[in-house]
């Protein structure tokens, strides 16, 4: 079944209102560089992009994850809400940052990883526990504070919360792949 019609396509330049054009132009000159995936649907509100923004700047580039975890964290959490543009975005990065291609195979395959570093292991586990359960057991929480400590453990909590944020919208929006990129998953979606 091909997938329906992007619901909240980019704004023509000469509709934005002046709240969405200075959302937007500080979004273009902030480290991003441009309006793509899910700021597009997100500039409806721009007061919600301005902050979402800011928080997703700091998540990405400044938290205490190092990229390697950070993108495994945004893989699970791309996954679990079937999120294709977070993660035709993110393999590549997490790739980069040094995730095993088998990692990120199991990941998009909807499969626990058997190639997970302890590290990897502990990060998946809590990122797991939330989106299922929304919650962390006792074990998983200790472990996550003894590898991230405090802070990295609130990182990684938060990473898992702004990336499900994004991917909620998209996944209202029906936010269209770039020309040319495929779905990333091959089994059908829970419930049908």
């Amino acid at each position: 079944m091909p997938r329906s019609l992007d619901r909240l396509p980019p704004i023509p330049s000469e509709e934005l209102t002046p709240a969405q054009r200075r959302a937007a132009d500080a979004l273009i000159q902030g480290r991003r560089g441009a309006l793509f995936g899910p700021f597009v649907p997100m500039l409806r509100s721009p007061e919600l992009l301005e902050r979402a923004q800011h928080l997703g700047e700091y998540l990405r580039y400044e938290s205490a994850l190092e990229p390697r975890l950070r993108e495994l964290a945004i893989l699970v959490t791309a996954r679990h809400f079937r999120q294709a543009y977070e993660w035709h975005v993110h393999a590549p990065a997490a790739a980069q940052a040094g995730l095993d291609s088998q990692t990120i195979a199991a990941l998009a395959e909807g499969r626990r990883p058997m190639t997970l570093r302890p590290d990897e292991a502990v990060v998946h586990a809590l990122c797991a526990e939330l989106h299922h359960t929304h919650r962390v057991s006792d074990e998983t929480y200790a472990a996550a504070r003894a590898l991230l400590g405090e802070h990295g453990l609130v990182d990684l909590c938060a990473v898992c919360g702004y990336y499900g944020l994004l991917a909620l919208i998209m996944n209202a929006a029906r936010t269209a792949l770039p020309d040319g990129a495929v779905e990333p998953w091959t089994d059908s979606p829970e419930g049908g």
